[in-house]
């Protein structure tokens, strides 16, 4: 099966085929992890977007649900450089095209994934099509001009659960069999997550860490969420632009200093908004399982798992009431922040680590102390 990549500015790819067959839509972004595919096919965040994998050889080691982030893929298409038809591991139980192709997802491959990632970064994301039906370039470059830019968009509405649900399944284990004596710490703290598009292994950490978690959906008045009673409220990733979730803007301002707040991703660019700052779009974003990032306070460099195309403005935002906690050391963009005088913090990255190191953990431990601290 032929298949074609058409940007917005005209360049052209031609390769082959896989997944399911026909059309899809997006802005064209490029993902730098190793590992890690399957959690990045089901990340809520890549609502609306293409990924190209930097990685030359994907589906080699197939999919499994235990892997899954969601409920089903979230990316619009996949590009990669090879494409495996055949899993080679002991976990899989289906190889990645079945697995794409079930779930509507087209993927083209066989073509310059380097060219098309150098055209990205010194270009910017481009809205793009993939086609194994239109054998025409011309008109699906016109098409891409058609898809409606990120700016503006709200997508957490759209990959939002619909209804409240419980979540209480903690950390998993790879290993082959059981390992025997090692369990979640019992339930000691209620936390209530905002679903903005939040991803599972976010949940099995803090449920591991002995939280009890209610997830509800994105547009839960604050005065519902208080009535829960939680000992904590978590603020999750998620896909878009953050400046039109003015509802959830305005949630959170009502629940600061009522109970400890910890936002990733989406979650930390509302926070920022929330006390009064800007934010605004990167180049191409930042996607991958190895971004430095420097804790200001110790000095100490974590290397981290990212997937936003939007950042807080630093200097929109009050120093006498925030103290910016995390720096990108690649463009020196701000990846966390906690304010001076309420039980809250936010990072822009994924310490849950789905694909991606572990040097972050410690963020959610972090959480339960301040919520230890908070109670009465």
């Amino acid at each position: 099966m032929q298949a074609i990549l058409a940007l917005e500015d005209g360049r052209i790819f031609r390769g082959k085929g896989y997944g399911a067959k026909g059309e899809c839509y997006g802005e064209v972004v490029f993902n730098t992890s190793i590992t890690g595919y399957q959690e990045i096919f089901t990340d809520p965040s890549y609502a609306g977007q293409i990924v190209v994998l930097t990685n030359p050889e994907i589906g080699n080691y197939g999919t499994t649900p235990e892997d899954d982030e969601a409920t089903r893929p979230y990316i619009e298409g996949l590009i990669t450089r090879e494409f495996s038809k055949i899993s080679s591991n002991w976990r899989s139980q289906e190889v990645a095209e079945g697995y794409l192709e079930r779930f509507k997802i087209p993927v083209i491959s066989d073509i310059d994934t380097r060219a098309l990632v150098r055209h990205l970064r010194d270009n910017g994301c481009k809205r793009g099509v993939i086609s194994s039906i239109e054998i025409d370039a011309d008109k699906l470059v016109e098409k891409a001009r058609g898809i409606p830019i990120m700016v503006g968009q709200d997508l957490a509405k759209v990959v939002t659960t619909k209804q409240r649900y419980q979540w209480d399944v903690g950390e998993r284990s790879h290993e082959p069999t059981e390992v025997v004596g090692v369990k979640d710490a019992p339930p000691r703290f209620h936390v209530v997550a905002y679903d903005y598009g939040i991803k599972h292994n976010i949940l099995r950490k803090l449920a591991s860490e002995g939280c009890r978690v209610t997830v509800v959906p994105a547009e839960t008045n604050a005065e519902d969420v208080l009535a829960l009673n939680p000992d904590g409220i978590f603020l999750s990733n998620g896909p878009g632009d953050p400046e039109p979730c003015t509802y959830a803007q305005e949630n959170i301002r009502r629940l600061m200093g009522k109970k400890p707040i910890f936002g990733i991703c989406l979650g930390h660019q509302l926070i920022g908004l929330a006390l009064g700052g800007k934010t605004y779009k990167l180049k191409f974003g930042h996607h991958g399982g190895n971004h430095p990032v420097k804790q200001m306070a110790s000095g100490k460099i974590e290397i981290t798992a990212h997937n936003h195309n939007f950042a807080v403005d630093p200097d929109s935002l009050s120093t006498s009431e925030v103290d910016l906690t995390h720096i990108d050391l690649n463009d020196s963009t701000l990846e966390g922040l906690r304010h001076r005088n309420l039980p809250l913090f936010s990072v822009q990255y994924h310490p849950e680590a789905a694909p991606g190191p572990h040097d972050s953990h410690y963020l959610f431990k972090d959480f339960v102390q301040m919520m230890e601290e908070f109670r009465p």
